[in-house]
């Protein structure tokens, strides 16, 4: 199996695809302006007490208040409360990490009420980001995580992932380990880490160190609260981090700023594979050059089709996502209807398996299968659905077939579904029904086009407008294009994008940055 990932870097929001034998798996797109809040780290402020679910509530600076419960605070959470006064204590000079005494651990059946009062400054970090009506969620359990390895401030022990089968590779992780942490810290072997030097190994951990080491020295010199002490990594980053390994064949990136930042990190982690990150400078949208704008138009939205007319229906709720499995006109088997709903079953948990990862889907799914007679046959499927689950990073858990005929699913829910409306608006009436007509739209551009180059003044410029009108303004000896760029300067450029509606259309400058053009009775 080969992959790929593709960003596409636009003014206002990055977006990004991982391809696995060119078939589209994860799709994460955000804000530009937004921070990526899964990791980060923060000062903040207990705002309200919770005793009746053992919790409290935190402001870290959203519009709504972070959930903290008594058990998420952590067994050293009293050496964190006691290091960060002593850090506090002295604006001038830094209270040293290594000299920090461990406290007494923080019982488990303990109280909240014994433990935090309002208006306590908490060294919190976000496991879980804002999801629905739900604030995000806080854990007191400072880590930093790295590619190879997981650095633990007042950890106390040296843990290797049990992926690691080998008790001899174990052995020697832990010792090696040992033998190069920082004083006060625990650490997490993570997969990736075995059959690694030395020197691999204890270069990262020097560079978790220092973030931990920049953090304190934050908290010392600010006073505003709540304060972000540490940032995790953008997302492209963070994606590559997790996924990363040997089978990446390449990393196309349409931003030089982002490419440099990508390639930077991969030098650093696997310098070998550093050649793979390339710099996308088509003019066709990088999205549509890797065949993944068809696939997200297709991929998500509320019926999938899979299979020679076989589609999954696919519905969100507030508590749970419920999959139906429906085999539509498909051809029936020759061998029958039981072997007929075992392969369209079978072909719809590789399916399922599959969106589970491109809209990140969280909580309880539950799946109706084609209903099945004979008990290996739901046995397969069983097994089929775990195999297809493997290359999952989330944790997740699979039920076998309940006596109805339903497939329970639970899977870690970071933060929110993916949910990419794949419905276009109409781009020149905008819901009204009624539009301008078709025949003149061609004159409608090229007046867009006179005032961009003689009173606007902008020579070189890229008209993204939908393939079939690409093709019709193209065609020709001598097309309207040419009739254009001879009129206004060989500058026009006329660019087929899949991700626009039939009669819409989008100006971008030599840089690549949107130019607003339009009129004001089509924003309205």
């Amino acid at each position: 199996m080969t992959s790929e990932v593709v960003i596409d870097v636009q003014q206002k929001e990055i977006s990004i695809a991982l391809l696995e034998d060119q078939k589209l798996v994860e799709y994460q797109t955000e804000p530009r302006q937004a921070s990526f809040s899964v990791g980060n780290i923060y000062i903040a402020k207990v705002k309200k007490l919770m005793p009746g679910l053992n919790a409290c509530f935190v402001d870290v600076g959203y519009e709504r208040e972070a959930f903290l419960h008594y058990l998420d605070l952590g067994g050293q959470f009293n050496s964190f409360a006691k290091y960060l006064k002593q850090v506090q204590s002295d604006r001038k000079k830094l209270y040293p990490f290594a000299k920090a005494v461990r406290q007494p651990e923080l019982p488990k059946d303990g109280s909240v009420q014994t433990s935090l009062t309002v208006g306590q400054e908490v060294m919190v970090q976000i496991v879980k980001e804002p999801i629905s009506t739900k604030g995000p969620r806080l854990t007191g359990e400072i880590s930093f995580a790295g590619r190879y390895l997981v650095l633990v401030p007042f950890g106390d022990k040296v843990s290797v992932s049990s992926k690691i089968k080998s008790g001899e590779e174990r052995a020697r992780l832990k010792q090696l380990i040992h033998s190069i942490k920082p004083k006060n810290c625990g650490v997490i072997v993570r997969t990736v880490a075995e059959g690694k030097r030395v020197a691999e190994l204890d270069a990262e951990l020097k560079v978790l160190n220092k973030r931990w080491e920049d953090a304190i020295t934050k908290v010392q010199k600010t006073q505003q609260r709540p304060q972000l002490i540490f940032e995790e990594e953008g997302r492209a980053i963070a994606l590559i981090r997790d996924i990363f390994n040997t089978s990446f064949e390449s990393i196309h990136i349409n931003d030089e700023e982002a490419y440099h930042e990508v390639r930077d990190y991969v030098s650093l982690i696997a310098p070998e594979k550093a050649g793979i990150v390339k710099l996308y400078t088509g003019n066709v949208p990088i999205f549509d050059n890797f065949n993944v704008t068809k696939q997200i138009k297709s991929g998500f939205g509320r019926i999938v089709n899979f299979n020679h007319g076989a589609y999954l229906i696919i519905e969100h709720t507030e508590a749970l996502h419920v999959v139906d499995v429906n085999s539509g006109i498909r051809t029936r088997n020759a061998n029958g209807q039981e072997a007929n709903a075992l392969d369209v079953n079978l072909s719809a948990a590789d399916e399922l398996a599959r969106q589970l990862r491109l809209r990140d889907m969280g909580g309880i799914i539950v799946v109706d299968f084609i209903d099945m007679n004979l008990a290996e046959d739901r046995q397969q499927l069983y097994e089929r659905m775990c195999e297809s689950m493997k290359q999952d990073r989330a944790r997740h858990n699979i039920l076998p077939l309940s006596k109805f005929g339903l497939m329970q699913i639970t899977r870690q829910r970071v933060r929110p579904a993916i949910d990419v409306n794949v419905e276009e608006t109409c781009p020149t009436c905008f819901g009204s029904g009624k539009i301008k007509s078709s025949i003149l739209f061609t004159e409608q551009l090229e007046r867009k086009i006179d005032q961009l180059v003689n009173k606007i003044g902008i020579k070189r410029f890229y008209l993204h407008v939908h393939p079939y009108v690409a093709a019709y303004i193209n065609q020709g000896f001598i097309s309207m294009k040419r009739r254009w760029q001879m009129r206004y300067g060989m500058g026009v450029h006329v660019i087929p994008s899949q991700k626009m509606g039939f009669l819409q259309y989008e100006f971008y400058d030599s840089k690549r940055q949107f130019i607003d053009m339009k009129e004001e009775i089509e924003t309205k």
